[in-house]
């Protein structure tokens, strides 16, 4: 999603201890640190684990082990504990404290327990070695073989009762590295569309040197960290993709999410905040608890929930050459069981009260050095310390944002430009996620990228959505359910001192930043003309469908294709987050040509790139982390240097959605989400996120740079329009079976 902006021309400097026989100390001492850090995880899920329960085991499962044990050995006269205690009182005196038949009844607890953890642990290795197993992401859609069927068989009866949100994390299996000579040949397909025979030849020559000279000596460190850290990629990702960016993360990182499209349950602002807020608390309490249901694929496949961790009392926190992912523990527990009402009568005091202070989209360097040099210490330290430990930040916003049918296009690319970057003031770019609020009740959030991806603060949303006009509701007046509270006490402002000094950084910066929301060209278009219903008629992918119909549209607005970024989610293996589908293919660009003969061809070829990366076998995940260690070992790669260079002058992402229980569009075909968006991410491409909803409607964001004369975000939402209609005008030779 908004990561590939960072991924343009990623580079960074190292200046390793030293190189001793061929070994870098700065490289070893990073995979230390990884393992290190992952280890530590690790033990606090253990400790959360012994809290909630050892999954897959349950107290009745312990009960009926030890039990069973103590019954068999006490049937047929046998020492529950097989010697363990007449060999341990060689060296205690237990006989003093305990009879015969007490050491019998702890003899068979001690082993009991012991069997009871060695079937769990069975179990859990067990599960771990089916989900190696990625067979079943190539059955066709409807159809599943016997083998398929089952490996899910036993993936459910190794998998137990019951899991809740963390219960698999042992379970998954680790992220393969893949050989250097897959990605290289992959590597080189995905390009081969974008040359000529002279630039191909020429980066065929770089791969195949680095193939054999430097590639299999940085593989060697990768190996290593892969079989020390929970994931060889997500800690390195994290560090240079998101934290050491130095640009502002207004737009170019953040991401947002819209209310829904068609329904507004209220237009009293403190009143919609009221619900939400009570609904992401309810949310939050779930969450503390591991109460969430972890996502499973076909209602069978775990995916790792660990990005789950951060989505409260989490900031980002700038620093002089990198940052960091601040999260808190310490929160106020009474609000978590604070009713709409209540909330609402806070929110009503905000609004009559002065506005505080707001800090906005500082580029990361300059925030860090005004951090330092004028937030450390007094007043201005305990306000920021209020909001980067708060649970998540509320923004009042003072504009009305709304879908109007009447004026469809205009309202919608407002909404969207709101929610990405407001006033540039008026949000708090580097929390987790932003509730905004606009003063006619309609609601959104800006969300922070690099603590988690958007699927993680998409669950949160759905939850919200799906709670608040149909669960907790409102009255005929619009207000939250319940009696107003007159004696509640206000709440208390934040106290700033701002010198003339910290005053020019700001305003500086904040010119920046608002010559960058200006440059942004937002679109959002609800494309209603068919859906994955008839899509799915066509015995196509929807996805495929759509990125093939992208590919068209990007050829008919600039004339030519370029190299495109699909993002893919990798929660499959433990800590995975995402990898790369390079959408544009040899199969998309000869479709253009040929149309219908070769459309399933490019369709398939699509799903087999898609499940590629899915499975850890994509192309740039890896070579990004080969590029890391070349850094650390002080090694220039030409190939790994051309290869992260080039831009990603389309970056697309689909918005999934995850709980289509909590909304019944059959009924209430009203409650669709109207999905999100992203910042352009090359300065002469687009961005373009889409959200399949219910059978008949498809939502697309599309982003790029007003400054840029190769780019038009409404002139392209015409040529995807366009291009969808097209593409389905190839299948209407089989008009009757559509229909």
């Amino acid at each position: 999603m908004a990561e590939a902006h960072q991924a343009v021309a990623f580079q960074f400097t190292v200046t390793p201890d030293g190189i001793d026989l061929q070994l870098c100390h700065e490289a070893l001492r990073q995979i230390y640190l990884s393992g290190l850090h992952s280890w530590k995880k690790r033990f606090i899920r253990f400790k959360n684990g012994v809290m909630t329960g050892v999954y897959p085991g349950s107290p009745a499962g312990f009960m009926v082990v030890v039990v069973s044990y103590m019954s068999y050995n006490r049937y047929n006269q046998l020492d529950p504990s097989r010697g363990i205690l007449t060999k341990l009182g060689e060296y205690l005196p237990i006989s003093r404290y305990m009879s015969t038949d007490s050491q019998k009844v702890v003899g068979g607890v001690l082993v009991g327990t012991g069997l009871w953890v060695t079937i769990i642990m069975i179990m859990r290795n067990v599960l771990k070695g089916l989900l190696t197993w990625h067979g079943w992401m190539a059955q066709r859609h409807g159809s599943v073989s016997y083998t398929t069927r089952l490996w899910m068989i036993f993936v459910r009866i190794f998998s137990g009762r019951k899991p809740m949100l963390y219960s698999f994390q042992n379970s998954l299996p680790r992220l393969p590295v893949p050989a250097v000579k897959d990605t290289c040949r992959r590597y080189l397909e995905s390009v081969r569309p974008l040359m000529d025979d002279e630039q191909f030849e020429r980066m065929e020559g770089l791969a195949k040197d680095f193939e054999k000279n430097l590639g299999p000596r940085l593989q060697w460190y990768l190996k290593l960290k892969s079989w020390w850290a929970s994931n060889y990629v997500s800690d390195w990702w994290e560090e240079y993709i998101y934290l050491r960016g130095r640009s502002p993360i207004m737009v170019n990182s953040n991401y947002y999410a819209m209310d829904f499209l068609y329904v507004f349950p209220t237009s009293i602002q403190a009143a919609r905040a009221g619900n939400a807020i009570h609904a992401i608390m309810l949310y939050r309490r779930k969450l503390d608890r591991a109460q969430i249901k972890p996502l499973m694929l076909l209602h069978t496949i775990p995916m790792c929930s660990s990005q789950y961790e951060r989505m409260f009392n989490t900031s980002r926190v700038p620093g002089l050459d990198t940052g960091r992912v601040f999260s808190s523990t310490t929160f106020t527990t009474h609000f978590n069981s604070l009713k709409s009402d209540l909330i609402k009568t806070c929110i009503y005091y905000f609004l009559c009260s002065h506005n505080s202070f707001f800090f906005g989209a500082l580029d990361r360097t300059p925030w860090a050095k005004a951090r330092e040099l004028y937030f450390g210490r007094g007043k201005n330290k305990q306000s920021l310390d209020a909001i980067e430990k708060a649970a998540f930040f509320v923004t009042l916003d003072d504009t009305e944002q709304r879908y109007d049918t009447n004026n469809p296009v205009k309202s919608l690319d407002s909404y969207a430009k709101s929610l990405l970057h407001g006033h540039c003031y008026d949000r708090w770019f580097d929390k987790s996620f932003n509730l905004i609020v606009f003063k006619n009740g309609t609601m959104g959030l800006n969300a922070e990228h690099s603590w988690a991806d958007a699927p993680i603060i998409g669950h949160l949303w759905e939850h919200v959505l799906s709670m608040d006009p149909i669960k907790l509701g409102y009255d005929e007046d619009g207000h939250c359910h319940g009696a107003p509270h007159q004696n509640l006490p206000g709440p208390q402002r934040l106290q700033w001192e701002i010198s003339s000094e910290c005053q020019e950084v700001i305003e500086s910066s904040l010119t920046v930043a608002k010559n960058l929301a200006d440059d942004v060209d937002c679109h959002s278009i609800p494309f209603s003309t068919f859906g994955k219903g008839l899509i799915k008629k066509c015995r196509t992918s929807p996805d495929a469908f759509i990125q093939i119909a992208l590919q068209l549209a990007h050829f008919r607005d600039k004339g030519k294709f370029c190299l495109t970024y699909e993002a893919s989610m990798t929660r499959l293996f433990r800590e995975g987050r995402t990898e790369t589908v390079r959408s544009c293919t040899n199969e998309t660009c000869a479709f253009r040509e040929e149309r219908m003969k070769l459309f399933k061809v490019a369709a398939e070829k699509h799903q087999v790139m898609y499940r590629l990366a899915m499975t850890g076998q994509g192309i740039d995940r890896h070579l990004f982390c080969l590029y890391v260690v070349s850094k650390y070992l002080g090694e220039d790669s030409a190939f790994l240097k051309e290869v992260l260079s080039d831009p990603w002058r389309l970056s697309t992402s689909q918005t999934p959605l995850q709980q289509v229980e909590l909304f019944d569009l059959i009924k209430h075909p009203e409650y669709v989400s109207s999905g999100g968006g992203f910042g352009p991410v090359a300065d002469d491409g687009y961005g373009v996120s889409y959200i399949i909803v219910g059978e008949n409607l498809i939502n697309f964001h599309i982003s790029s740079k007003h400054s840029s004369p190769e780019t038009d975000s409404h002139r392209f939402g015409g040529h995807i329009q366009q291009a969808m209609m097209d593409i389905l005008d190839l299948f209407q030779f089989e008009k009757e079976n559509l229909k």
